[in-house]
């Protein structure tokens, strides 16, 4: 019989990640108290659309990205609007902002990411923009007008990706960064150099090898900014891709590794700085640090789309098994063929009963944490799928079709395959779920 908590589990962070552990724990039989505490006043919504199709729209609205709720997760206790400040692992209790503190059976920290800022001071706020939450989407969206002259920093994915809304949407646009080329890490030269083309086809400019050195305008007005070469560009617009921070200073005081988001062992339980780990206590989503044994045995973050989806599920199924204990769950006897034929002890039926919650967790522990990274990203006539962990790879190569229109592209890290990336073809590249998957299964 599943154990009924008077203490909720309790999941800090209301995004993909902390609904889909609370879909999670419902799915797998767990019945008792959940809350989820988050710092948005919005319920959970989709984050990635926010530089893509959403901010290219005419108005950026929460229906527009937020997730549909399941009857299942109807009595969970959402707290939002209200950031978690402080917990005590020993006690199991998260404090909030509001003095309010929650006390809790399992804590599952899915708190995420924050922007970074460019160290360039405090002026021109009004003028200077970061794409993470719906708030920021919204306040972007309003600054794109045509016309506009916007300066994004950073050549990543959200950077590229904002640099075609905005140029979609009338801008004049330019990508500074200090790489050679934009997203050149993860997708190689010779992708990278393809991406920036097509950008620069659509009207896009590059200053690459170069940072912001400065802010030019009068009061909050921003006019331009200067390079490092002394150059300046004209800038009313300016976005900041220049990456994260982990969301992990609530945790600061704990027996817990949050040096670089949370350090977790293979089931995402979190790592404690003294040795071992905190066996109630997990993280999922960006936040989560951990070995992908399908890879090699270095902890991670992975900042790819799918992981808030499969390790709030791994997570929520967990939990929800260790709450079941030693309950047996009993499959159907079979039946007995025949009851006027002499029965042997040979032929005699035998009740057939299945895996108990602890002996399902157990397998499941056994097996790991080990999800097929995904992502994808839309730019312009661009729309690259890929799988795998491509920034390890030390080589690549096209494997189909041709650079300048729909290809595909494998990455190996010496001869082991680690990723491959697709710009359209996307039957092809979906295939190649079937090789990471056999390496799963393995």
């Amino acid at each position: 019989m599943v154990k009924l908590l008077t203490k909720p589990v309790l999941i800090v962070g209301a995004s993909m990640a902390g609904l889909r552990t609370a879909e999670a724990l419902r799915r797998f039989g767990y019945a008792g108290p959940i809350t989820a505490i988050g710092d948005e006043k919005y319920a959970p919504y989709n984050r990635p659309p926010l530089s893509k199709e959403v901010l290219s729209g005419d108005e950026v609205t929460f229906d527009s990205v937020a997730f549909a709720q399941r009857a299942a997760t109807a009595d969970v206790n959402w707290v939002l609007g209200n950031k978690a400040v402080a917990a005590d692992l020993e006690a199991q209790t998260v404090t909030c902002a509001d003095g309010s503190r929650f006390e809790f059976s399992n804590l599952v920290i899915a708190t995420g990411l924050r922007p970074k800022r460019a160290e360039l001071g405090d002026g021109f706020a009004s003028s200077r923009h970061v794409i993470r939450s719906l708030d920021d989407a919204i306040a972007l969206r309003a600054a794109l007008v045509p016309g506009a002259k916007v300066v994004v920093l950073g050549a990543g994915f959200i950077g590229c990706e904002t640099a075609a809304t905005a140029r979609k949407l009338g801008c004049a646009v330019t990508i500074v960064a200090p790489s050679d080329l934009p997203i050149v890490r993860i997708l190689g030269a010779t992708l990278a150099a393809e991406i920036m083309r097509r950008q620069q086809a659509q009207g896009v400019k590059f200053a690459m090898k170069q940072n912001i050195s400065s802010l030019i305008g009068e009061g909050d007005k921003l006019s331009a900014v200067m390079l490092d070469n002394g150059s300046t560009l004209e800038c009313d617009v300016l976005i900041e891709a220049i990456g994260s921070h982990s969301n992990t200073e609530w945790l600061a005081s704990n027996d817990i590794d949050i040096a670089d988001g949370v350090l977790c062992d293979n089931n995402l339980r979190a790592a404690k700085t003294s040795g071992g780990v905190w066996p109630n206590v997990f993280a999922v989503g960006d936040v989560a640090k951990f070995v992908n044994v399908l890879f090699d045995e270095t902890p991670r973050r992975v900042e790819h789309w799918n992981i808030p989806t499969e390790s709030g599920k791994h997570v929520g199924q967990l939990i929800a098994l260790a709450m079941a204990g030693d309950s047996p769950v009993a499959e159907p006897a079979a039946p007995i063929a025949n009851t006027a034929a002499p029965v042997t002890e040979a032929a005699a039926p035998v009740a057939k009963t299945a895996p108990t919650p602890n002996e399902q967790r157990a397998a499941l522990e056994a097996a790991s944490f080990r999800p097929i990274p995904s992502f994808w990203s839309d730019q312009f006539d661009i729309h690259l799928l890929a799988f795998g962990l491509l920034a390890l790879a030390d080589s690549n190569k096209l494997v189909q079709g041709e650079i300048s229109d729909d290809c595909v592209f494998e990455y190996y890290r010496g001869d082991k395959l680690v990723g491959v990336a697709g710009i359209g073809m996307r039957s092809v590249v979906q295939g190649y779920r079937n090789v990471f998957a056999e390496k799963e299964s393995k």
